[in-house]
C-alpha cells in the first residue's frame, strides 16, 4: 500500500509511519517543520520529507490513503488536492481502527493514568513473552517505537485519548476503536478549550462504554464515583469488572505491594499508580496472564517516560519530572510523593502550559492541588497565554485558585530558575510537574 502523512512529524504520527514502513507500506509524508527525535527517526527509514512545507503534488492517484494528523489545518493545501481527487482520508485512529478490524481491540482510556496503565500492560505482556501490536502514548523502555503493527498478532493494546481526532474528524480518538476489551481509569475535566462544560466532557465517556463490541468488558476504577455512575447506568450489553486501589506500605523509601506471596518491593510508587497497576492486572489477566506471572512482571517495571521519572538522586535529594499539568494529576502526583518522603521537604514546581490550565474560570480546579507540598511553586508564562488567544490572567489569579497561602509565583524564566538553582536542597524531594520546560529551563545543569 501507498500512504501519505499530512503532518508526519508528530509524536504519534511519525510513530503509526514508522510502524507502517517496517509492515512493507510504500510511506511519504510532508509537514511545516519536524523536530528531534521525530526527524531523525524519520531519516533512519529513508521517510523524511527532503523538504518542509506542503506539496499538492504529493497528492496522486496512486496512493491508496492520505492520514491527517492534529496539526494540519482543514484549509491545507494537500488535504484540499486529496479531497479533489478522491483519495482516500483517515485520521490517525481511524486507520488505526482499519488495522486491528479483524484483532481483539484492548483500549485504555481516561483522563488520568491511561499512558501508565497501558505502559504496564505492554511491559507484563512482553515479560510474558506475549506479542500483541500496540500504540501507546509514550517511549517505553525495552520498545522501539510507540507504534507496533503485524498482520499476525491476535491483540492490539490502545491507548485511547478522548481528544478530537483530526481537522475534518471531530470526535474523540477513543470513539474510533470500538473495543473488545475497555478500560477507563477515571474522569476529571479536561480539554476545556474542545469541552467546555463538564457534562459535555463526561458524555464522552458514556459514548466511549456504549461503542464497546457487544459481549465485550469494561473495566474501571470504582473509586471514581463519576467513572462508577457511567458505567454502571450504561445498558450496553457488556461484562463490567470494577477494580480499586490495592493494600500496600512504604518501608524505608520503598513502597511494597501486598499479594498473596506477601509485601513485594516495586518500582513505581502513589496511590494513584498503584491504582493503576490494580486496572493493568485486570486487562492482563483478561489476556491470559495469570496472577503469579503479573507480580512476577510488574515488579521491574519503572514507568513511561515522562511519568515521575527520578531524573537525579544524591544522598538526601532526589528529583522527579513529571507530565502532570491537569488539577487531579496535580494533587496525586503531589500527594504520592509526599507520601513516598514524608520525612523530606517536597519542593513541587508546577508549569501552567496547556490551554484549559491557562484559563481563567478552569483555575478554580486547581484549589488544594498543591497542599501536600512544604513548598509549592506555580510558573506560567504571560505571553503564552497571549500565544494561545486567551484571557489574561494575574499572579493574584492564580493564588486565589489554589487557596495556598505560601504559594510563590513565577512568571519568567531568568527569576524561576535563580530561585531554582538557589534553593539549598538537603532533604528535599523536588517535584518538577510540566508539559513545557519552564520557558527553558536547562534539567542537565538542574541534575
Amino acid at each position: 500500500m501507498k500512504i501519505h502523512f499530512i503532518a508526519i512529524g508528530g509524536s504519534a504520527m511519525h510513530n503509526l509511519a514508522l510502524a507502517l514502513a517496517d509492515k512493507g507500506y510504500e510511506v511519504t509524508g510532508s509537514d511545516d517543520v519536524i523536530f528531534e527525535p521525530s526527524k531523525s527517526r524519520l531519516a533512519s527509514k529513508g521517510i523524511l520529507p527532503a523538504d518542509f512545507g506542503w506539496f499538492p503534488d504529493k497528492i496522486h492517484d496512486d496512493l491508496d490513503a492520505v492520514i491527517l494528523g492534529m496539526h494540519a489545518k482543514a484549509d491545507n493545501p494537500e488535504l484540499r488536492k486529496a479531497q479533489e481527487l478522491g483519495v482516500s482520508i483517515y485520521s490517525y485512529p481511524e486507520f488505526l481502527y482499519e488495522q486491528s478490524k479483524n484483532k481483539t481491540r484492548v483500549v485504555i482510556g481516561g483522563s488520568h493514568g491511561k499512558t501508565t496503565i497501558t505502559s504496564m500492560i505492554l511491559h507484563v505482556l512482553q515479560y510474558c513473552d506475549i506479542d500483541v501490536d500496540y500504540m501507546v502514548g509514550a517511549q517505553l523502555e525495552g520498545f522501539d517505537r510507540m507504534v507496533h503493527l503485524t498482520t499476525d498478532n491476535d491483540f492490539i493494546v490502545l491507548e485511547g485519548d478522548e481528544y478530537l481526532s483530526s481537522a475534518l474528524d471531530r470526535r474523540p480518538k477513543f470513539h474510533l476503536y470500538k473495543p473488545n476489551i475497555a478500560l477507563l481509569s477515571g474522569i476529571a475535566w479536561d480539554h476545556i478549550n474542545v469541552f467546555p462544560t463538564f457534562e459535555g466532557y463526561v458524555e464522552q465517556f458514556r459514548i466511549f462504554v456504549d461503542e464497546i463490541v457487544k459481549g465485550g468488558s469494561i473495566t474501571y476504577n470504582i473509586e471514581d464515583q463519576t467513572l462508577k455512575e457511567v458505567v454502571e447506568s450504561s445498558e450496553n450489553t457488556i461484562r463490567k469488572f470494577p477494580y480499586e486501589t490495592p493494600i500496600y506500605s512504604i518501608e524505608n523509601g520503598h513502597t511494597l505491594l501486598d499479594t498473596p506471596e506477601g509485601g513485594m518491593p516495586i518500582e513505581i510508587f502513589g496511590k494513584h499508580n498503584l491504582n493503576n497497576l490494580a486496572g493493568a492486572k485486570w486487562i492482563c489477566q483478561q489476556m491470559g496472564v495469570d496472577e503469579a506471572d503479573f507480580y512476577e512482571a510488574i515488579a521491574s517495571f519503572k514507568g513511561a517516560s515522562k511519568r515521575m521519572e527520578k531524573i537525579a538522586e544524591r544522598n538526601s535529594t532526589v528529583i522527579f519530572k513529571d507530565f502532570a499539568h491537569s488539577p487531579s494529576k496535580v494533587k496525586a502526583t503531589t500527594a504520592a510523593v509526599k507520601e513516598q518522603y514524608p520525612t523530606r521537604r517536597l519542593l513541587a514546581c508546577l508549569e501552567l502550559h496547556t490551554y484549559s490550565s491557562l484559563n481563567a474560570e478552569f483555575l478554580q480546579e486547581y484549589e488544594g492541588a498543591l497542599d501536600k507540598a512544604d513548598t509549592a511553586v506555580v510558573f506560567y508564562s504571560p505571553h503564552a497565554v497571549k500565544i494561545k488567544g486567551l484571557d489574561e490572567i494575574s499572579e493574584s489569579q492564580i493564588r486565589e485558585a489554589f487557596k495556598n497561602p505560601n504559594l510563590e509565583v513565577y512568571t519568567e524564566p531568568g527569576p524561576f530558575q535563580e530561585f531554582l538553582f538557589g534553593e539549598n536542597l538537603d532533604n528535599t524531594a523536588v517535584l518538577l510537574m510540566s508539559s513545557g520546560n519552564y520557558g527553558g529551563l536547562d534539567f542537565e545543569k538542574l541534575k
